[in-house]
């Protein structure tokens, strides 16, 4: 005798032990779980109602605000805001939210950075040295 899967009714497939779902439907419900949780999480962490995460995500092209690589396909996009006033700023990928945490949210900071890539001091005083 054999059982019907939950999910899709199908007698076909090999349910997994003791499951009660294929594992076509197991990765299904898996990943609906995951995608809720997530979303509670930025309700309670960051005030950002249901579908507010992937608004914001389909606003910045799916990508990294700050690096236009990383996609959240494979580890989500964290949710980076302001810690002084609360208010959430973008998605960032964890290496470029950490580039924020390391400046402390400085804006002068961040102008030196740029101007340092821009500009590096190096070349003026020693020329462009390659090792």
């Amino acid at each position: 005798m054999t059982k019907a899967c939950k999910g899709c009714g199908s007698e076909t497939r090999k349910l997994p032990h003791p499951g009660p779902r294929c594992g076509q439907c197991h990765r299904a419900v898996k990943a609906s779980r995951k995608d809720a949780a997530h979303e509670l999480y930025v309700l309670k962490t960051y005030g950002l109602k249901a579908g507010q995460y992937q608004a914001l995500y389909e606003a910045q092209g799916g990508v990294c605000y700050i690096c236009q690589r990383a996609t959240g396909k494979t580890k989500k996009l964290a949710v980076d805001h302001d810690h002084v006033t609360g208010y959430v700023r973008g998605l960032l990928c964890k290496p470029c939210n950490s580039i924020l945490a390391q400046v402390r949210d400085d804006k002068e900071a961040a102008h030196r950075i740029v101007n340092y890539l821009y500009s590096p001091p190096a070349f003026g005083v020693v020329g462009k040295v390659k090792p």
